[in-house]
Formats: structure tokens, C-alpha cells, sequence
């Protein structure tokens, strides 16, 4: 990249880094905060998923704004709300307040800055330069994911979470301060208007079908491990777990918002989203693959920090040091992925990727035992690092490269709506898997057991099958003692469970492996050698 273009890139990847940093601070700081607002676990989580529907259902809409506005200020303004958003939450007195200021106001801003980015980046670029940009932005973001547990853990625990947040306010601010060095894109020469109607259909779609998503795992996708609960009262409808209800409810308003869509375009009116975009096979091939990029990353980030924390007892600063091989070569394989996509085709270097990203899913399930072998793991680790480095370097650059000039900020929505799908489906989907694998086998375990007295074994077998958290396995000791078991049945269930427990986070990785090789499939609509090449 030539000298001039560096800085807004800069300005534009630190941005990408602080929208991506913040979920991962936030998960790892959940029990000190829970402590400092004196809240439960149970209410940080419902800000953590808030912050994901909030950004789900109002991307559309963000990137729209960004053709009504124009997409510098749209990033400006983006910021600006991002920036009051982390002071709120740096400075919240209890949940409410963080519940405004990071779930509300961050996501709000977030909606605006992730389409603008990218869209900035398709106008500021062309050829190799834009493909190395987004091949910067994609391992900047893959960074931040990583190394957010690294950054969080420490401040966590050697200050406290709110300067990581009081700290994203002063980056907001210097970014806002050297913004002007980016090349203002041309406005459009008719503005658009805003489709308020389209905007309510499609984020209450995708909102609702988020959510009904993101709480799969804790009430199951079809019998109910948990429950909907409104006024006291429990909501199983029929009998079943109200997640299918909820998705398909989000699905119907979908369809009308798509109908919506139509009709507004027939009687030549300004749509949200141009529903020609979907009809492009490469931008379409984009979106399915970074769909699962996203699901594959996620998943994996939900089951390592369980693996190191809970069955090894780290602390979220030392998960964040085991992690990092895996943000080194993730950075670096972005940087050379646009490189490699000259020379080859971005289909077959993102197919490499798929296949890279399976292979080390497989040496990961093999290092998972209750003693860490440290070389094994760094290496699976630094592997799976080069496969998503790898996706993340050309995704960003086909789906917009696919996208008229007058189409990347609704490419941008796009981006950003596949980007927060496949990171819900991800955590829920491997999280449903971890704890279904973790329930049946422990019940295995207890029912096999020739030792343990039958009514012991009725009882652990009705507790796990109403709901069995993730936990360090004295914690099961602890809670079986409790119970009324004696010292020794209390030790044995204990067992079962870190047994079951190994096994259910191998199940877990292994569907994470599965799932790469099967996004191999949506890989077929990406561009491939040109035609000349192809017939050399």
C-alpha cells in the first residue's frame, strides 16, 4: 500500500478494532462487574445480548443512513454516540445505566460505524490496495477477538473493567480528531429517504430472530431446558421451547419486510436494502461463507475460554496469553492472503482456509485433556489462526468488490448483519452442543455406575436433565455433597461430570471442524481464476 493510503487505513482499522474489542472485554470482566453494580451473572449476559440485537437489528438501517448522510459523517456521528456510550458504561452505578450506555447507545453507534467502514474503504481503495485493506481490517478485527481476553483480563484484573471502556472514549476521540484525513466520497446525486416502516419490519425481524437464537442454549431449541418468562409466568408454547417460535416469528416479518421491499421499489420509492444485491452470486457467496466465517470463530471463542478457564482453572489474563499464537497468525495470514488471492483466486484461498481451519479443529480436540500439553495446543492454536486469518482477508473485499459504487453502504448493512448472524448462530449453536453433549453423557456416566446407590443415581439424573450448568468439577463435588451424597459418592459424580465434561467440549470443537467443512459448499459462488488463467 502506498504512503498516502496508510493512514486512513489506520484510522479505519482502529476503529474496527474498538467495535470488536468490546464484546470480548465484556465477557471476560462479567464477575467483577456483577460485583461493582451489585447484579447477578444472569444480567450482564442479558447486556451482552441486548449489545448483539441492538447491532443485528439496526444495521440495515445504519448503512442506509450512511447514503442519506454520507458515509464520513455517518462514521463521524457513528463515533460520536459510540464514544458517549462507553463513558456511560465506564461510568454506570448499576445495570440500568449499563444496559443504556453499552447495550443501547454502543450498539446504536456500532450500527452506524461497521457499514460505514467498510464502505469507506471500497471508495478510498481500488484493486490490490483495497484487497490489502480489507485484508487489514479482517485480521485487525480477528485480533480483537483474540486478544481481547488478553487485554480485558489484565486491566480486569489489575485495575478494573471501567478503564477499558474510559480508554475506548479517548481512542473514539483521536480517531474523531483525524478523521479529516480521510478522502471524503462523493455524496449521491439523490438522496435518499429513509423507509421508516422497512427500518421497524427488519430489525424487529432480525431482532427477534437473534434473540430467539442467542437464547437457544439456555432453553433448547425444541424441549425446553428453560423458559420464556414474562409476568412470573413461564412460556412454553405447546409444550415446546419458544426459540422455534421466536425464529420463525422473526422469519415471518422478514418475509413481509422483503414484500414491503417490493412494493416501495414497483411504485418508485427509495427501499432499504436493493434486494438486486442478493442476486449477485459472488456478493451472495460473501455473505453465506462470511456467515459462517463468523459462526466458526465465535463457536470456537465460546469453547476455548471454557476449556482453559473451567477445566483448567485459568484466570481470564492467562486464557488471554494461551490464546495469543492464535492473533499472531491470524494478522499475519491476512496480511498475505490478498497476495495469495493474486495469484490464485480468493474461492481457492478462502477454500484453503475452510480446510486449514478443519485441520487444526481436529488437533484441538485431540489436546483437550485435564493437563494442558502446551505445544500441541500453541500449535492447533497458531493454525486455526492461518485459516481464519486467511477467510478474513477476502470476504470483506468480494462482497464489496461485488457492490456498485452507489450500492456499498446497503453492501456494508449487508456485511454487518452476516457478520452478527453468523456470531449468534455460532455461541448458540456450539453452545447447545457443548451442553446437550455435556447432560447426556454425564447422565451416561451416573447410569453406568455400579457403585453409586440407585436413589444417588435418580437423583443426579433429575438435576442433570433439568438444567446443568458449566463448572469447575469441585464446584459438582461441592453441589453433590449438598445435596445429601456422602464424601465418596460426591467425589465420583464429581468424576462423571469431568469426564463428560472432556468429552462434550471435543464434541464441540469436532462440530466447529464439521461446520468448516461443510461452509465449503456456499464457497462455490466466489470469484475464481480469471479465464485466461484457467485456460493456461
Amino acid at each position: 500500500m502506498d504512503r498516502p493510503g496508510r493512514l486512513p487505513i489506520a484510522i479505519l482499522a482502529s476503529a474496527q478494532f474498538v467495535m470488536v474489542l468490546d464484546s470480548s472485554v465484556m465477557n471476560v470482566s462479567i464477575s467483577q462487574i456483577v460485583a461493582d453494580l451489585d447484579t447477578t451473572i444472569q444480567g450482564v449476559q442479558l447486556a451482552i445480548t441486548a449489545y448483539t440485537l441492538v447491532m443485528a437489528a439496526l444495521m440495515l438501517a445504519g448503512a442506509k443512513l450512511g447514503d442519506i448522510l454520507g458515509r464520513d459523517r455517518a462514521f463521524a456521528l457513528g463515533l460520536a454516540i459510540y464514544g458517549c456510550g462507553s463513558l456511560t458504561t465506564a461510568l454506570s452505578p448499576n445495570l440500568t445505566v449499563l444496559l443504556i450506555g453499552w447495550s443501547g447507545v454502543e450498539g446504536i453507534g456500532a450500527a452506524l460505524v461497521l457499514p460505514a467502514i467498510v464502505a469507506l474503504i471500497a471508495s478510498t481503495y481500488e484493486g490490490r490496495a483495497r484487497a490489502l485493506a480489507f485484508g487489514i481490517v479482517g485480521g485487525v478485527a480477528g485480533a480483537a477477538i483474540a486478544v481481547g481476553p488478553l487485554i480485558g483480563g489484565w486491566v480486569t484484573t489489575e485495575l478494573s473493567w471501567r478503564y477499558v471502556f474510559a480508554a475506548e472514549t479517548v481512542v473514539v476521540v483521536a480517531i474523531l480528531l483525524l478523521r479529516r484525513a480521510l478522502p471524503v466520497p462523493a455524496r449521491l446525486a439523490r438522496r435518499p429517504a429513509l423507509d421508516v416502516v422497512g427500518v421497524a419490519l427488519s430489525a424487529a425481524g432480525l431482532g427477534i430472530a437473534a434473540f430467539g437464537i442467542l437464547k437457544s442454549s439456555e432453553w433448547g431449541w425444541i424441549v425446553p431446558r428453560g423458559a420464556l418468562t414474562i409476568g412470573g409466568q413461564e412460556i412454553t408454547p405447546l409444550g415446546f421451547s419458544a426459540v422455534p417460535f421466536l425464529v420463525l416469528i422473526g422469519a415471518g416479518l422478514l418475509t413481509l419486510f422483503f414484500r414491503w421491499e417490493e412494493r416501495r421499489e414497483r411504485r418508485g420509492e427509495s427501499p432499504l436494502l436493493d434486494r438486486s444485491l442478493l442476486r449477485i452470486p459472488p456478493l451472495r457467496a460473501g455473505l453465506i461463507t462470511l456467515t459462517m466465517q463468523q459462526f466458526l470463530l465465535l463457536g470456537t471463542f465460546f469453547v476455548l475460554p471454557v476449556y482453559l478457564q473451567v477445566v483448567l482453572g485459568l484466570d481470564a489474563f492467562e486464557t488471554g496469553k494461551r490464546l495469543f499464537p492464535l492473533s499472531v497468525t491470524m494478522v499475519l495470514a491476512a496480511l498475505a492472503g490478498p497476495r495469495l488471492a493474486a495469484g490464485f483466486s480468493p474461492r481457492r484461498v478462502v477454500q484453503v482456509g475452510l480446510l486449514v481451519l478443519v485441520a487444526a479443529a481436529a488437533l484441538l480436540v485431540g489436546t483437550i485433556e485435564v493437563e494442558l500439553d502446551n505445544a500441541p495446543f500453541a500449535f492447533g492454536l497458531a493454525l486455526f489462526g492461518v485459516g481464519a486469518g486467511l477467510l478474513l482477508s477476502q470476504l470483506g473485499n468480494v462482497i464489496m468488490s461485488a457492490a456498485g459504487e452507489q450500492e456499498v453502504n446497503e453492501a456494508g448493512g449487508l456485511q454487518g448483519t452476516a457478520q452478527n448472524l453468523g456470531a449468534s448462530l455460532g455461541t448458540a449453536v456450539i453452545g447447545s452442543i457443548l451442553i446437550a453433549a455435556l447432560t447426556s453423557g454425564f447422565v451416561a456416566n451416573v447410569q453406568r455406575s455400579e457403585t453409586l446407590p440407585q436413589a444417588a443415581r435418580t437423583q443426579l439424573v433429575a438435576r442433570a436433565q433439568s438444567g446443568i450448568p458449566i463448572v469447575p468439577v469441585y464446584q459438582v463435588e461441592q453441589a453433590a455433597r449438598a445435596e445429601g451424597l456422602s464424601p465418596q459418592q460426591a467425589q465420583e459424580a464429581a468424576g462423571h461430570y469431568g469426564g463428560a465434561q472432556l468429552v462434550a467440549l471435543r464434541l464441540a470443537l469436532g462440530a466447529v471442524g464439521l461446520a468448516a467443512l461443510l461452509a465449503l459448499w456456499g464457497t462455490r459462488g466466489l470469484p475464481g481464476p480469471p479465464p485466461s488463467r484457467s485456460r493456461e
